[in-house]
């Protein structure tokens, strides 16, 4: 399953660093942070991201009853770390069926989170409205952190974005009804403090949502 490294914003190929450029370039984009080939969900790849990662890896913690871990992904290289990470989980859905939830970290201009979101990016500044209470309220890192609604984004997911540690934190649900598992608070941890405990995470199949919409 391993590939190439890709253009965070639009999936396509990108150029490593050579004689004309000392980082990462796409052609419709520019400069970026390559977004690193997804690998099967396990506790072991989780645990190469976290360990580069220079942003959170946002993770319900602990899981909602019947939840499991079903993939990560991260942009930037050994040079820079991770700039970006995604998390994604899935699980009985608050209406029945599966729900599907990813929750994104990324540095101000990365766009990863509004290529999952399904939205012009790369930040989601533009698409939601601060001076309005909050939609939504999530725990973030011990921390209580407001969420609002992504405007413009597929009427197939609810996406939630806001700001924890001083960077962006998009929270990307399928199907769209699923975003009332937003409503419940959901405590979130930042893998990089987490202890041991991750060793006895549950991992499902990758998901699909992880490889972009």
């Amino acid at each position: 399953m391993r590939g190439e490294p890709t253009c965070p914003k639009c999936g396509g190929r990108v150029r490593a660093p050579g004689l004309f450029s000392d980082s990462w370039q796409c052609a419709v984009h520019g400069t970026v942070h390559p977004l690193q080939p997804v690998i099967p969900p396990s506790v072991e790849g989780l645990g190469v991201v976290v360990n580069r990662a220079e942003v959170p890896v946002w993770m319900p913690w602990p899981l909602p009853v019947g939840w499991l871990f079903t993939g990560v992904a991260a942009a930037g290289d050994d040079r820079s770390g991770g700039r970006a990470t995604a998390v994604a989980c899935s699980g009985p859905g608050p209406l029945g069926g599966i729900g599907e939830l990813l929750l994104v970290a990324e540095e101000l201009g990365v766009g990863l989170g509004a290529r999952y979101a399904g939205i012009d990016g790369p930040d989601p500044g533009p698409y939601i409205d601060v001076s309005s209470p909050p939609h939504a309220k999530v725990v973030a890192a011990g921390r209580p952190t407001p969420l609002w609604h992504v405007n413009g984004a597929p009427d197939d997911r609810a996406v939630f974005a806001g700001e924890a540690r001083g960077l962006w934190l998009w929270a990307v649900v399928w199907p769209e009804q699923s975003g009332l598992l937003m409503y419940d608070e959901l405590v979130l941890t930042d893998l990089r403090d987490a202890g041991s405990e991750v060793e006895l995470l549950p991992c499902g199949a990758l998901s699909p949502r992880v490889l972009g919409p």
